[in-house]
């Protein structure tokens, strides 16, 4: 096959692509610069797309034997991972842009300029397994479930995984591939994991959202409505955050307190108790299915439930859940809040809605929701709302543009 390898300049990607290349295929190694101050050096490796980054995936090839180009995506990286980004933590939600990136950009752009040129497959170095069941691809967890990245893939759909390859899915351990890649003679063996947020070179998530949406004063407030200290912008807070509020008024029982929800629409932070975190149903929408079986048991007036495990964070331990059928999602899981400029395309999308087993806790709109079956991935959707066990839902207020 001919075969397009995502060299990022890391360690898992050059590895990937010389497996590609020990299996006999035609392959050729592509780097996408995604930042538009690619001039800045970054200390270690931070994110994924520097020119530090750039360089070492050009000796990597070279070290492979295979031919290098480089494909700014700049400008669609800022167009739809940055800006959903903006948008998302404008509107009181939590994205992942790990997520966006794997959907817009890494199975999206890079996949589909690559069929365009002739490639049958992209390969990345993702930890992650592909399987086929009579001719059907099957996306699982990795062998390593300390680096499984199944969780972030799930957005891409089983038609992108038909054309994608993770060489790494059966790797025993990150350390496994740093000596294989140092007996390749690749110089990245022991390059450090990229971390954190790749657009925001110092790490200052809050920072970097003050500087593009700006200083927004308004008040945190309890349960009661009682104000108990300020913020800069709503924006900069996440359902389940405890540090960093800076609460002028301790709570009454002296325990700690969290962000319970993010009203970007009043400018309001609501904290309490850690007990008030706990959630029993997940609503979600943009839902991508793997399984008919999962599908089915979400479709409006099916009487069908699948059991699952469900994940909402990226090393987040699954808890078992039940998929509903979607109806009540459809009624419940984005209600319109006074004052805001109503529905947006999200719920024109297919809903999902799941009970938990057991309760989670501090689950955020705009997480990534991903139902498995042991290893097996059945679906991803992006959740919208929660339910307390016994409270109706608790749905985020609605806001358009990254500047609303």
């Amino acid at each position: 096959m001919r075969v397009l390898a995502a060299l990022s300049g890391g360690v898992d990607s050059a590895v990937a692509a010389a497996r590609a290349v020990d299996a006999g295929h035609d392959v050729v190694g592509v780097h996408m610069a995604l930042s538009r101050t690619r001039d800045q050096f970054r200390t270690g490796s931070r994110g994924c797309c520097s020119i530090e980054d750039a360089g070492d995936a050009r000796r990597a090839a070279d070290v492979l034997g295979i031919p290098y180009y480089v494909w700014d995506l700049s400008e669609r990286f800022e167009e739809t991972v940055v800006a959903d980004f903006l948008s998302e933590y404008a509107a009181g939600r939590t994205p992942n842009p790990c997520v966006r990136c794997n959907e817009h950009i890494k199975f999206a752009t890079l996949l589909d300029k690559a069929l365009a040129l002739g490639f049958d497959a992209v390969c990345t170095g993702h930890y992650a397994r592909v399987e086929h069941r009579d001719g059907t691809p099957e996306l699982h967890r990795a062998r390593d479930a300390a680096k499984d990245q199944s969780y972030v893939l799930a957005v891409m759909g089983p038609d992108r995984l038909a054309r994608s390859m993770f060489p790494l899915g059966d790797v025993a351990s990150k350390e496994e591939t740093r000596r294989e890649a140092a007996a390749r003679g690749l110089a990245v063996s022991a390059k450090p994991d990229s971390y954190d947020i790749c657009f925001v070179a110092d790490g200052d998530t809050q920072g970097f959202l003050r500087d593009r949406l700006g200083s927004r004063p308004g008040d945190v407030v309890d349960t009661t409505g009682a104000v108990v200290g300020q913020h800069d912008g709503a924006y900069a807070y996440t359902v389940g955050q405890r540090r960093g509020l800076a609460l002028g008024r301790p709570a009454p029982d002296g325990r700690p307190r969290y962000v319970l929800q993010v009203e970007p629409v009043r400018n309001r932070v609501v904290v309490g108790p850690a007990d008030e975190l706990a959630v029993g149903v997940v609503h979600a929408d943009r839902a991508v299915w793997y399984d008919e079986g999962a599908r089915a048991g979400a479709a409006v007036g099916s009487q069908a439930q699948r059991q699952v495990q469900v994940q909402v964070r990226a090393h987040g331990a699954p808890v078992a859940g039940v998929v509903e059928a979607a109806a009540a999602a459809a009624a419940a899981a984005v209600p319109v809040v006074p004052g805001t400029s109503g529905p947006d395309e999200r719920e024109d999308r297919s809903s999902v809605r799941v009970r938990l087993v057991e309760p989670l806790s501090g689950v955020a709109p705009g997480q990534s929701l991903v139902l498995y079956d042991g290893t097996r991935v059945l679906g991803q959707a992006t959740v919208t709302a929660t339910e307390r066990p016994g409270a109706p839902a608790l749905a985020p207020a609605r806001v358009t543009g990254a500047g609303a």
